[in-house]
């Protein structure tokens, strides 16, 4: 009898003795709630920055690794559509809570409870087991949902209004509900995922000793941002002028002003200023008064206001420059940063918040201290002057992102974190379950910033 081949056994095994299929696990649907950064938003003006590229690019992510995700954020537009599919199981869901208009988020918290009522229709459909909230307005309604509804609950800052307050020209901005709403946000969450050992540490030190934390970076796409060849020639720059660059919001706490002073400080060199912005709104105004400090330091024909860029042609513009900046006054990470180092730049960065992690000084570019013009000047020139260390540098630098801050594998890390938080909740062993809440005290502070406001 002749044998049958390996393909024909199989087809002709009786249907009980059939090969067994492989189950494909249905989709977990879980939400992302950033309720003032818009992940489907143009990024590189006031309104949309580093926030809205983790909350887009971590639920792309996580939707390439077998989760169903849903992104909330409030609808500022009456022409915006409701719903932008991302991929078949990631999307934006713009959410009406108050006037379809731009709100600054200093402004935002008035108009929470109507984005709690607008979300809670959405998870009476599709009942999400976990939310992950972004920034202290959203985890203000995470708080709020956690009143009435049973879910897993993580949350990322962003930023931190105990550090951002350190900054003397913040005294004044300083907002006491935001305070409470973030400690209570540590105390009460299942989880907090912070960014950085730093941030981990400022929490510690000034926010609260209780509640979880787990430290997973921020993370980029390597297939969009890699070095890119040609590049210069691509934007029509000069081959043989130094290009120093900068990507980011107007924004005074970005330290625009201390690079343009460092500028004036070196001999040759190009900047090229990468953001958009409003001139109607306070970005607008930020750029107009750079805009004045370039003009002081006569610097006219060596500092360009490229506008805004769409952030999958960002890598041209890392790609030919000498060197990236970021010379904020605070960064809870610093976007920008592994950015660049993914293209192979090196980085110049203030030594504040997150940015002490990304940047490796000496290995993968240089810390400086924040607002010291004469520092950052001198450390521009350092990497200027010696073109195979800059390379060096660069190399390192997309080495370390390839390693540490790939979407990617962050994705993975955060499934498992998920994952384990749904193993605790059904053990009974939640870690919110061991954590006292003080909820009268949050509860009280909250209804009066709503009256107030």
């Amino acid at each position: 009898m002749q044998a049958l081949s390996t393909r024909t056994a199989k087809s002709a095994l009786p249907r009980a003795f059939a090969m067994p299929q492989p189950q494909v696990p249905a989709r977990q649907p879980i939400a992302l709630i950033s309720v003032h950064g818009d992940p489907a938003a143009d990024v590189g003006h006031e309104s949309a920055g580093g926030q809205n590229i983790y909350v887009r690019q971590l639920g792309e992510a996580l939707a390439a690794a077998g989760w169903h995700v849903d992104m909330f954020t409030r609808k500022i537009h009456p022409d915006d559509p409701d719903v932008i599919e991302h991929s078949p199981h990631c999307r934006t869901i713009r959410l009406q809570a108050g006037p379809l208009t731009y709100i600054p988020r200093e402004k935002l918290f008035e108009t929470l409870p109507k984005f709690v009522a607008a979300f809670k229709a959405y998870h009476a459909k599709y009942g999400y087991p976990l939310i992950h909230t972004n920034y202290w307005l959203s985890g203000w309604v995470g708080w709020q949902l956690r009143q009435e509804l049973n879910f897993q609950w993580l949350h990322t800052y962003h930023s931190l209004g105990v550090v951002k307050y350190q900054v003397a020209s913040e005294q004044a901005q300083r907002d006491e509900t935001r305070l409470m709403v973030e400690k209570a946000i540590l105390e009460n969450a299942d989880c907090v995922i912070v960014t950085s050992p730093q941030e981990e540490a400022y929490l510690r030190r000034w926010v609260s000793k209780a509640g979880q934390t787990r430290l997973i970076p921020c993370g980029t796409n390597l297939n969009l941002f890699y070095p890119v060849a040609n590049a210069r020639a691509q934007l029509n720059l000069p081959a043989d002028e130094p290009i120093v660059l900068y990507v980011g919001r107007f924004d005074p706490r970005k330290g625009i002003e201390t690079l343009v002073a460092a500028m004036a400080q070196l001999p040759q060199g190009l900047l090229l200023l990468v953001g958009g912005s409003d001139p109607q709104r306070s970005d607008g105004a930020e750029r107009r008064r750079i805009e004045g400090l370039v003009q002081e330091y006569h610097l006219g024909d060596r500092v360009t206001f490229v506008g805004q860029i769409d952030h999958e042609r960002l890598a041209v513009y890392y790609s030919a420059a000498n060197v990236c900046v970021v010379p904020s006054y605070y960064e809870p990470f610093g976007l920008v940063a592994i950015e660049a180092m993914a293209c192979g730049t090196p980085v110049i960065a203030s030594a504040v918040g997150g940015l002490q992690f990304t940047v490796i000084p000496e290995e993968t570019g240089l810390l400086v201290p924040p607002q010291d013009a004469t520092a950052l000047a001198k450390a521009i020139q350092r990497i200027l002057a010696d073109p195979a260390w800059a390379r060096t540098l660069g190399e390192n630098g997309r080495e370390r992102v390839q390693a540490l801050f790939n979407w990617e594998a962050i994705a993975l890390q955060m499934g498992q974190l998920y994952r384990q938080l749904f193993a605790a909740s059904l053990m009974g062993n939640s870690p919110r379950l061991e954590t006292v809440k003080n909820t009268a005290s949050l509860t009280t502070v909250t209804k009066a910033a709503l009256v107030a406001s």
